[in-house]
Parts: C-alpha cells; sequence; structure tokens
C-alpha cells in the first residue's frame, strides 16, 4: 500500500492521520449504536409485540438494559486485549463486533414472519453491540491520548467529537426516514435503511482502522516489557483510579442522557413537538460537540484541565434547572433547540479535556483497562438506572422538570472526583504538570 506524503512525513505515520483514521471509525461504530435508539419505538412494534407476555419482557430488556448489562463485560476483555496485544488490534475487533450486530438487525425478520426467534434474534444482536461498546471507548480514547502527550487534550477530544459526529449522523438519517416515508411504510420496511446505510459504510471504518498504525506509548511499554520484568499491577491503586474514572463520567453522563435521550421524548410527549423536530434537535447537540469539543480540547493544554472541567460543572448545575423551567414554560421548537444547544455548549467544556484526563489516571501497560472499566461501569450506573431514576423523580415531585435533580447529583459526584484528581500527581507530559 502506497503512502501519502505530507511535509516530507510518511501520511500514515503522522498523528493527525491517526486521528482521521480512529475518529471516523468511532463515528461509524457508535452510528451503528446510536441509530437503534431512534428507530426504538418502531422495532419494539416490529420484533416485540406487546400482546406476547415473553416478547413483552424481551422488549423490556432490548430497548434499554441489555447493551448495559453487557458493557462492563466488554471493557474487561476487550480492554485487557488492547493493553496486552495493541489498540489497534482491539479498536478493529470492536467495529467487526458491531457491524455484526447491525446485520443481525437489519436482516431478521419480523415477529409476524418467524415469531419468537425474531426478539431473540434481535437481543442476541443488541448483546454483541454492547459488548463492542464496552470495549471501543477505553481503546479508542487510548489509542487518540496517546497520539501525542504534549497535546493529549486536543488528541484525546476527538473520541467525543466523534460521538457528536455519529449522533448528527444517526438523527439526520433517522430525520430522512421519518420525513420522506409513511408512518406505515416505516413500520413495514423503511426502519431498515438506516441499518443497511450502515452495513455499507461500516466496511469503510473497518478499513480505516486497519491501517492505523500503533501507538508509540503502547509500542515503546511494549519493548519496555521485552528488556525487564515489568512491576506488579497495584490493585489498590487501579482500583482507586477506576473508581475516579466512574466519578469523572457519572456528571457528564447523566447530562448527556438528559440531553440527547430525554428531552426528545420529552418534546415529543409533552410538548407536542413532531419526531422529525426531535431529530433536528439531536442533530444540533452532535454538530455543537463536534465542532467545539476539539477546541476545548486544545485549550487544557494550554490553560489546563481541572479548572476548565469545574467551571463546565458549575455552569451546567447553574443552567440546567431555569433551562428546564423556560422549556416547560414556551414549549416550542425554538425552546427545545436553546436548550440543547446551550447544554451541548457547556458539556463541550468539560468532554474537551476530559479523555486526557482519563488517560492520564493510568499507566499504559493497564490505561485502556482502567478507562474501559471505569467509563462502563459509571455508564450502567449513572445511565442504565437512568429511565428508572426519571421516572421516580417525576411520580414523586409532580414536576416534569424532576430529571434535573438526578442530573444534579452526578453533577456533585463529578466534581469531588475533580477535586481528588486536582490532588493527584498525574504522569502529564512535563509542558503539562503546571497547567492543572
Amino acid at each position: 500500500m502506497s503512502e501519502i506524503k505530507l511535509g516530507g512525513q510518511d501520511m500514515k505515520r503522522s498523528p493527525f492521520y491517526n486521528i482521521l483514521m480512529a475518529s471516523v471509525g468511532n463515528a461509524l461504530e457508535w452510528y451503528d449504536f446510536i441509530i437503534y435508539g431512534f428507530l426504538s419505538v418502531v422495532i419494539a412494534r416490529v420484533f416485540f409485540p406487546t400482546g406476547n407476555e415473553l416478547t413483552s419482557l424481551l422488549l423490556a430488556l432490548a430497548s434499554f438494559g441489555v447493551p448495559f448489562l453487557v458493557r462492563p463485560f466488554g471493557a474487561f476483555f476487550i480492554g485487557r486485549y488492547a493493553d496486552k496485544h495493541g489498540r489497534k488490534p482491539a479498536l478493529t475487533l470492536t467495529v467487526g463486533l458491531m457491524l455484526l450486530g447491525t446485520l443481525i438487525i437489519a436482516l431478521t425478520p419480523s415477529f409476524e414472519s418467524i415469531g419468537v426467534m425474531a426478539p431473540v434474534l434481535v437481543v442476541s444482536a443488541r448483546l454483541l453491540q454492547g459488548f463492542s461498546a464496552g470495549g471501543e471507548f477505553g481503546s479508542a480514547t487510548t489509542f487518540l491520548a496517546e497520539q501525542n502527550p504534549a497535546r493529549r487534550g486536543f488528541y484525546g477530544s476527538w473520541q467525543f467529537a466523534s460521538q457528536g459526529l455519529a449522533s448528527m449522523f444517526a438523527a439526520g438519517v433517522a430525520w430522512a426516514i421519518f420525513s420522506r416515508y409513511t408512518p406505515a411504510e416505516v413500520d413495514a420496511w423503511a426502519w431498515r435503511l438506516p441499518f443497511v446505510f450502515g452495513l455499507l459504510i461500516g466496511p469503510v471504518g473497518l478499513l480505516m482502522r486497519r491501517s492505523m498504525l500503533e501507538t508509540t506509548e503502547f509500542q515503546a511499554e511494549q519493548k519496555k516489557a521485552a528488556r525487564e520484568k515489568p512491576a506488579p499491577v497495584q490493585g489498590r491503586q487501579m482500583l482507586r483510579n477506576v473508581l475516579l474514572c466512574m466519578g469523572l463520567i457519572a456528571g457528564g453522563t447523566v447530562s448527556s442522557y438528559v440531553l440527547i435521550l430525554y428531552l426528545p421524548t420529552f418534546a415529543i410527549k409533552q410538548l407536542g413537538l413532531p419526531q422529525t423536530s426531535a431529530f433536528l434537535s439531536a442533530m444540533l447537540t452532535g454538530l455543537i460537540s463536534l465542532l467545539v469539543t476539539p477546541l476545548m480540547g486544545e485549550l487544557s493544554d494550554r490553560i489546563g484541565r481541572i479548572r476548565m472541567m469545574q467551571i463546565s460543572l458549575i455552569l451546567v448545575a447553574g443552567a440546567i434547572i431555569p433551562l428546564f423551567l423556560l422549556l416547560l414554560e414556551h414549549k416550542d421548537l425554538q425552546s427545545l433547540l436553546f436548550f440543547q444547544g446551550l447544554m451541548a455548549l457547556l458539556l463541550s467544556l468539560y468532554n474537551g479535556p476530559l479523555a486526557a484526563v482519563l488517560a492520564e489516571l493510568f499507566p499504559v501497560r493497564e490505561r485502556s483497562l482502567g478507562i474501559s472499566l471505569g467509563y462502563n461501569l459509571s455508564v450502567t450506573l449513572f445511565g442504565g438506572f437512568a429511565p428508572m431514576v426519571l421516572t421516580a423523580l417525576i411520580s414523586a415531585t409532580g414536576s416534569k422538570a424532576a430529571p434535573s435533580i438526578y442530573a444534579l447529583f452526578a453533577i456533585a459526584i463529578s466534581f469531588v472526583a475533580l477535586a481528588v484528581v486536582a490532588k493527584t500527581e498525574l504522569p502529564r507530559a512535563a509542558s503539562q504538570r503546571a497547567a492543572v
């Protein structure tokens, strides 16, 4: 394979090439995972008829909980694989598993055609996708953050920027489907088109990841391990850092859940807005994340990470209740777009430096495993139980703005975790040690 020269440097050996390959591959993988959520109502009608007790139970599991149940297992096995065999092969594995899950969903006949095997196949596909997603975040974050330790904030920020691209892409495809076809056509066959599209573009992501080069930090660690016996893993320190990682993820996870998943549903059910409006607002959220997060990552390399993240949490905590009250009062698309746009902007201030902080918590030889476990345990705990918690809060308080209480609780956890990290000596690049 020929290599493109850029400024006298092999293009394949440029960190920017690896960013492009990793980010596009990451976006394509998360597209496959996110599009299911946007189409879950239609999928429920096709595969989980509520008149059947067994399939109703499978619906309850598949609609939200199944991927979260297996994500910690994917985090453990794929995270260990990435730390032992390399970030590149782990990332190639995750995109392959996600594609297989998408293929199963796209080709599975409806419940009317094959009976209970239809929901069984869909649940199996979601298990596979959840396992893949469990290993994706830690491996991709590690790969990006290891491109250039002196600019870890900028490079690592593309993890969240590429997730924004995936959300924007998935919302755009869903918007096109629901705008172009009638509800009957969507239920009959058009819902499969986004998954078929994912299958068509998925191999591009697979080829991109196969063309990446392993990170120099991992290669240096492998050479060091070959020369001398590695020091034993410090279990207590590893546990402490995983817990810190969980705390750092909590605030962003719940805020993003309220922003991306709860608000569109809220807009449809409570505000009476059409489904296409919810997709438009999700596209705006993804676009802001894509454009702003890398800028915040770059800024964190210059002025420090912790202070930026603390400011972000304070601003989100101060804005979320007034924004909910504004939306409840004005109940229109403009208010929804303002809510989601402002929250996406404030969260980008947090997510920009986040990947770098997570990477700096762990040494190279256990970095992918540590980030994978911390991220997925936090997402499972705070995101997996979010529907139940939000429903209980609304019922207990009688206020549709009650989800903001849960977000404030998670933000407080992240603020405490940040305070602990600020007092921790992290293995930053020399230029970053003073920029906390």
